[in-house]
Formats: structure tokens, sequence, C-alpha cells
């Protein structure tokens, strides 16, 4: 299977996601141009093919966008992962950007956990507020059933720190996504 399409209404927000673990089609609109480049970039890095349509209240803020789109984009990801069979479950990685280096550990284990050791020194990268980056990865590590580690061990410029996250996280997924023959790698036989 490996590919699936979400789509969630509220009040807040109108998304429509489509995700294929094993193409590399993007097309990305959230109305937010620098949350746009993130997504873009983990799509590239990831090798995931992704389709995101995004409709959100951005008269107030960014926020109901960017968490909105983790739900929705954790929830694609955890149906296009199936019974979570097959894969290579664990994956990690390192990013440097500049004077930023980034590292993100993930386990696909139907545990949602975050650990997010971040902090940004400007409030905004364009129209993107970047408290919201760990609101993101949280949304998409409890709506996939992740065990997700995000840390920025040093930077001074935002947007180079939380592309580096967004990177390293794909790159993380690349590698717990891929194909493996070995059923369910877990002792238990059974995430």
């Amino acid at each position: 299977m490996r590919q699936a399409e979400i789509e969630r209404n509220t009040k807040e927000t109108q998304i429509k996601i489509s995700v294929d673990l094993n193409a590399d089609d993007i097309e990305i609109s959230t109305g937010i141009g620098f949350f746009d480049h993130m997504l873009n970039a983990f799509a590239v890095h990831g090798g995931f093919g992704l389709k995101i349509s995004v409709n959100g209240d951005l008269e107030v803020d960014t926020h109901h966008t960017v968490e909105d789109t983790g739900i929705a984009l954790g929830r694609a990801f955890r149906k296009a992962l199936g019974d979570m069979s097959g894969i290579n479950r664990y994956g990690s990685f390192y990013i440097p950007m500049d004077e930023s280096l980034a590292f993100c550990s993930v386990d696909i284990s139907n545990r949602p956990f975050l650990v997010f050791k971040a902090s940004f020194n400007e409030e905004r990268c364009g129209d993107y507020e970047t408290c919201c980056t760990e609101e993101f990865f949280r949304a998409f590590a409890v709506n996939c059933g992740i065990t997700l580690h995000l840390n920025v061990l040093y930077g001074s410029n935002s947007h180079h720190e939380i592309e580096a996250l967004f990177k390293a996280f794909a790159h993380s997924m690349k590698m717990a996504v891929c194909e493996a023959d070995n059923g369910i790698l877990s002792t238990k036989g059974v995430l």
C-alpha cells in the first residue's frame, strides 16, 4: 500500500493530504511561505510523494494551520504504513545547516512521544511563528504513533535551525519507513 489520503475539516482549517512513500510528486500550499518551504524540504529529503492543500484561519495566526497540518500529515503517514510491518522502524540523522546542527531520531513504535530540544532567537521566519515548530512535530508524532526526538545542538539563525530539524526528520523517516524483509520488528511480535 504505502500511500494514503486524508481530509480533515474543522472550523479553523480545511486540509487535504496525500502521501506516497514510494513516489516523489510534490505539491504544497498552506498559505505560509516558510512552512511550505519546510514541508517541501521534508518531502524532497525524505523522497516522499506529498500533496498538501491547506486553507486555514491565517487572519488569527499560523498556529492552527501548522498544528492541524501536523495532525493530518501524521495520520496520513500512519495510514500509509498500515500495520507497520516490513519496515526498518528506526532512523536517526544529523543535519548541519551553516552555523546550526540538528539531530533527529525516530522509532515507528505505535508509542507516540516527543522530545523537543530547541529554542529560537527570532519570533518569526516570514509569516511563520517559530514557536509552532514544536506544535507541528508533536501533532505529527502523536497522530502517526511514533517516538520522535529532535534536538538543535547549536545555532543562531532560526531559519537554519528549523530547516535543519525538518531535513533531519526527513532523513530519519526515510530510513525508518524503508522496506525491509523482517515482518514486524519487535520482540513482542506487534507494535
